[in-house]
Parts: C-alpha cells; structure tokens; sequence
C-alpha cells in the first residue's frame, strides 16, 4: 500500500498540540507533528503535505528569534490553518500585524460571534448565534493580511476568525481541539474535508503499510524484541512477527519486579499460542542486587533502564547476531521525548525505551508503533487478533513494581506488594470496574503502622490503592470507588496478606501528581 495522504502539523510549543494529532485521527486522517525548526523547505518536498496546521505556542512574534514556519509552507498550494500563536505567525508572515496583550489578553472561555460572511470551514458552527471557545494568548491580531476577510470576533479578539477562502488560508485566535471549545471537531472535521482527505486511514491500513515498512527497514537480518509483557511491546512483537517470521526473537526480561503470575502468563501466551522464538532471560538477582539499598526513584529508574540495555546486547549475540532491536515506543513517548524548540526540556520521569540505544550497542532501532497513540495500539492488537483480555489490560510501566515500592526495594516488600495488588485487582474485577478504570495498582508504602489483630499487636507496613481514568495517561483524575468497595477491599487485603496492616486510598489527579507514585 502506498504512503496515506498526510497531514501536516507544525509545532511552536503548545501543550495541547498532540491534542490536534488526535482530533485528526479519530477523523482517520493521518497526520504527524514536527517542530518548527525541523521543517526546511527540503523537508516540505519530502513529506508532501496534503494540508498543513499551525500549532499554537507560548512565544511572542515580537521575541528575538521567534519561532515561525519557513516561507515556503504558504507557497504549497494546500490548505492552511493557523491556531492562536498560529494564527500571529500567519499573519507576521503574509502582511498583517500583530499587537502586544496592553489589556487585550485572553485566557479561558470566551464567546465568537459571527460575521454576515459564510465560511465552509464553519458549517455547523454560529446555529444560535455565537459559539464558545477556549483563549490562551496574550499577544494578538491587530490587522489581518492582504486578501484576509474576517468571519468571527470575540470581546478581546476582534480577528478571532479569519480566512483567505481563495487560498485556502485559515485562522483562528482559539484553541478548537480541546474540550472547552464544543464544537472544535466539527471545525476540524470541516477543514481537512475541504482539503481532499478522505477519512479513509484505517489499522487495516496501517498494519498493511508497516508491516511493509518493517520488511523494507530489515531486510533478511535479525531482530529482538524487548518485550515486557505490556501491550504495547506484545503488540510490536505480534506485528513484526507477521511480518519476518522467524527472524525476531522476543526477549522476556523478567527483572524480579513483575507482578503475581505476570512471568508464566506472558510465556505462555507467546510461546504457546503464536509460537514465536523467545528467551526468558530470568535476570531478577541482577537487577535485585544492583536496586539494593537505593531509595531515590530517579536512580532506580536510571539503573533498570542500563541493565534492561546490558541484558538485551547480551541476547543479541545469543540469537546469531542481531542486527536490530525492536521497542514498543508510542507517539507520545516520541513527542514528550522532543523539545519543540530543540532546547532542553524538564524530565519529569526517564523513561526506559526512549531517546535511541547507546552507539556501544551496535544496534539499530525498529519502533513500529511510533506513530500510534494507546488507543490506537489497542485497535491494532485486535486487528492482529491479540486475546481480548490482553488488549484491554491495564498499562504496566516497564520499572514494573521497582516505582510502585517507594524507598529501598526488598524482596519481602516486593512478595508482599504481588499478594496485595492481586487482591485488589482481583476486587475490582469482581465489581465489574476493570474496564472502566485506565490503570489501578497497590504501592507498598516505606512506612510502618501499629495495628492490632486478635488482640495482638502489629507493626506491618501501609498500602496505598490507586485508580485513575484517563484518555491517553496525559491527565488523569482518581476512579470515585464507593467507601462499601475501599471498605471490603481493605478488610481482604488486610486478611489475606501478611504484612499489611493499614490500607489507603489516594485521591490525587494528574496534574499535580503523577499516575505511579515514583
């Protein structure tokens, strides 16, 4: 199959950017991000855009060395839309001007009221008169470009829609792929239909087209998977697999930090089931002893991240000489993992599978996941016919329990925490809330409390439950378990498993906190 039409999305540093990749996706139009400074007019002729986006950002055109878009995007003769910063940059470039906040900032919900003038791009939009929308700039458009006609005003906006119909240039001072603007997907829905897309990009199509690209990037060399056990890596595996047979070996590190059972699951299921060639490389006493007496979550990060490496390039000369090393990176890995201006960016957390391999390696990498998002993995597992009870698996990071075992890692914690965290899974399948939380785990606590049971005293460690919902793990808010649930979860955990004495549940969403506790 050849390459699907692709839209392109030009990032300036917006924190909601990868909610427009989603918002076309879910239109099933392909598209990709690429920061500002990565889009030469080399790359332009390569990538082929059949419509281009301008993302929004926190920089003022009037900065020294302002991000803004290279020239030649508007001599592509394709569809444009400019988004908040977008929409300055736009106009910067084609003639307009641009006016510093001096009182005309806005931030949050605002209102749009249409023009007399009708625009394609806004069918569906203005029914009962005005439409709300979400505003996050200070600088803005004080004069639009030469050919620019104005379709929407708001109080602090008086440019808020505009449009060159002729060329099919769009701008919009507001952001319309977040929630807080109802009706930003029909705007979307309009302009990439009045740009030739044809909603057509499917995971049929998809898996067609990388199992392609994964035959043309390896050739008759071989291959190893890092597979943990996640969907993410499981899916990667099943598709490479199909793609050059025996040439990929899947390695399964077990690092001693697995949750109950999780080992022999994941074996078997592979082994058994689509026969694939795989080593169970039981590496727990390396990793165990290196974590030993290591407390800063960071380090711990840092070291399982090195030894994951160390054992796969081991396996690589097992397997007869391994040219390639396969990852279940996903789209928002690769994106977090890019500063859009190419400057430093804050690391939040190390994540074990990204940023390339160590040139000491030796490998090259094969990621064919990197341009899904979760739920789109998910629709390729069960295209590729994962179990279903597989696909819809919580996410399980690939620390594993090392993060979820906050200070020093023992093994009578880890026993513990396994016992624990099967209870408790165990409760909300039994309620039926399994599918209705996007991630739910137990963190033994480096506290110890005094209880008593049978009138004896205890001193055991604290538990701590977490639920979360979610989309896509950028935000999170806690599940709202009834206080009958917390109630019996706690009285089984408490009775079943030796070495807990008190349970808690945490309420903290993301942002502030983060979903894992380290």
């Amino acid at each position: 199959m050849k390459n699907p039409d692709r839209l392109l999305i030009i990032d300036f540093g917006s924190q909601v950017t990868q909610l427009i990749a989603r918002r076309l996706r879910e239109l099933h139009v392909y598209c990709e991000i690429h920061p500002f400074n990565k889009v030469t007019e080399a790359f332009l002729a390569e990538f082929a855009p059949k419509a281009v986006i301008l993302s929004g950002g926190p920089a003022s055109v009037f900065a020294e060395g302002a991000p803004l878009p290279p020239r030649a995007v508007f001599g592509l003769g394709v569809p444009i839309l400019g988004i908040c910063y977008g929409q300055q940059a736009m106009m910067h470039l084609l003639g307009g001007k641009v006016q510093r906040g001096h009182g005309t900032a806005e931030f949050g919900r605002a209102y749009v009221t249409p023009t007399e003038e009708k625009l394609s791009i806004l069918d569906g939009w203005f029914a009962e008169g005005r439409e709300q929308v979400w505003m996050s700039h200070g600088d803005h458009v004080s004069e639009i470009a030469p050919g620019f006609q104005v379709y929407g005003t708001s109080p602090s906006a008086p440019f808020a829609i505009t449009a060159d119909p002729a060329r099919h240039f769009y701008a919009v001072q507001f952001h319309p792929e977040v929630h807080h603007t109802p009706k930003g997907a029909k705007l979307y829905e309009n302009f990439v239909k009045l740009a030739g897309f044809k909603g057509d990009w499917t995971m049929d199509a998809y898996r067609e087209a990388a199992i392609q690209r994964i035959r043309d990037q390896v050739g008759t060399a071989k291959v190893i998977c890092g597979l943990s056990g996640g969907v993410d890596s499981s899916v990667a595996a099943v598709l490479i697999h199909e793609a050059i047979g025996d040439q990929l070996t899947c390695v399964f590190v077990d690092h001693g930090l697995l949750r109950l059972g999780e080992a022999e699951q994941v074996v078997t299921m592979f082994r058994d089931h689509y026969n694939m060639p795989l080593i169970h490389a039981d590496e727990s006493d390396l990793f165990l002893g290196a974590l030993e007496g290591v407390s800063d979550p960071e380090t711990k990060r840092k070291i399982i991240g090195k030894l994951f490496i160390d054992v796969f390039q081991k396996h690589a000369h097992d397997v007869g000489g391994a040219k390639f090393l396969a990852q279940g990176t996903l789209y928002p890995d690769v994106i977090e993992s890019v500063s859009f201006s190419g400057g430093p960016s804050v690391t939040i957390k190390s994540h074990h599978n990204v940023g390339g391999l160590p040139e000491k390696m030796g490998l090259k990498l094969v990621e064919p996941l990197r341009e899904l998002f979760k739920d789109e993995v998910r629709a390729l597992g069960r295209e590729l016919g994962l179990p279903a009870s597989f696909i819809g698996r919580h996410p399980f990071p690939g620390p594993g329990l090392a993060i979820r075992c906050p200070g020093e890692i023992t093994r009578e914690k880890l026993d513990i925490l396994r016992q624990a965290d099967a209870v408790y899974i165990d409760q909300i399948r039994k309620h039926g809330l399994y599918d209705e939380i996007w991630q739910a785990f137990a963190a033994i606590l480096p506290m110890k409390t005094v209880g008593v049971m049978g009138d004896h005293r205890t001193y055991d460690f604290a538990l701590a439950l977490r639920a979360v919902t979610s989309v896509d793990g950028m935000t999170a808010d806690y599940y709202p378990f009834t206080h009958d649930f917390l109630g019996e979860t706690a009285t089984r955990i408490i009775q079943e498993v030796p070495g807990i004495n008190r349970v808690f549940y945490d309420c903290t969403s993301k942002p502030p906190g983060t979903i894992e506790l380290e």
